[in-house]
């Protein structure tokens, strides 16, 4: 494959920093030069913003500009929805204004499922070591640049791992639930394509629910970024602690529940719960 380039100019609603760091992938990397090179699928792009221009260049499997159209989401007017959520009170503007360049990315279904179940009870530097060994393990090697990079590998590519094997490349308690699911997937218990074909969230999450590994938040995080689910709204400790400190104001932020806090969201944010979500994460978490 050869090096594909292209230059975005005057693309709104885009910020390197804001995309890659808001908590919804693990395989992108801060450069010296403020750029972020990432893994996805077949593709190793390098992004960087430069003033009013978006400079992507890199290996990509087909057209670089099909690749990036698809991937960061061009085909949705976030201008439009960011206007919309403005008007629902000045919380949720001013944690726009501040990842204003923040897009929900079109990732691959099996990859988002296992990162998110590695991503329970674990920190984004852990999470981050243990896709790229596994990535590196058994996934496939591409070489650009003078450097080597490793595609998440598939299910199959995945499923000649066994639970020990899995455990030596840190994933600790999650090593048994990635296994468990990895098999699930590859005999076609669960079918990706009948997930994605699914219209009815509540009936995706309940089939979600039922993979090893997991649970209520890394079920709305699969659907969110795995499915496009925009409407659901996952619940970590950050966002239980923006939405009591700005909302519920409970003393005691253990008593507040996830129940609550979705109630709220969809009256609030209504079927854009999701991207909201995404603002008021990164907002809290870059400003604690």
């Amino acid at each position: 494959m050869k090096e594909q380039k292209i230059i975005l100019e005057n693309i709104e609603s885009f910020e390197p920093k804001h995309i890659f760091e808001c908590g919804q992938c693990f395989r992108w990397d801060k450069q010296n030069d403020e750029s972020y090179t990432g893994i996805f699928k077949q593709n190793v792009l390098n992004v960087k913003k430069d003033k009013n221009k978006v400079i992507i260049k890199g290996i990509c499997k087909n057209d670089i500009k099909d690749v990036v159209y698809d991937y960061f989401d061009f085909a949705t007017d976030y201008n439009k929805i960011k206007e919309k959520l403005k008007n629902v009170d000045n919380y949720i503007k001013e944690s726009i204004e501040f990842g204003n360049g923040i897009r929900i990315l079109n990732q691959d279904l099996w990859e988002t499922i296992i990162s998110f179940i590695i991503s329970a009870n674990n920190n984004i530097p852990r999470i981050k070591g243990i896709i790229q060994r596994m990535s590196k393990q058994y996934g496939k090697k591409i070489e650009w640049n003078n450097n080597e990079y490793y595609t998440f590998p598939s299910c199959e590519e995945l499923s000649n791992a066994s639970v020990e094997d899995l455990r030596k490349l840190g994933l600790g308690f999650r090593d048994k639930r990635v296994y468990e699911t990895t098999q699930i997937i590859n005999t076609k218990k669960v079918n990706l394509e009948q997930l994605k074909n699914e219209e009815n969230t509540k009936k995706l999450r309940e089939q979600l629910l039922e993979l090893p590994g997991v649970g209520p938040k890394v079920a709305d995080c699969i659907l969110l970024f795995g499915l496009k689910r925009w409407e659901v709204f996952p619940i970590d400790v950050w966002v239980k602690r923006v939405m009591n400190e700005l909302y519920i104001k409970n003393s005691d932020e253990k008593k507040v529940n996830n129940t609550q806090i979705e109630e709220l969201a969809m009256k609030k944010y209504d079927k854009y719960a999701g991207l909201a979500q995404q603002y008021l994460f990164y907002w809290k978490r870059e400003t604690a």
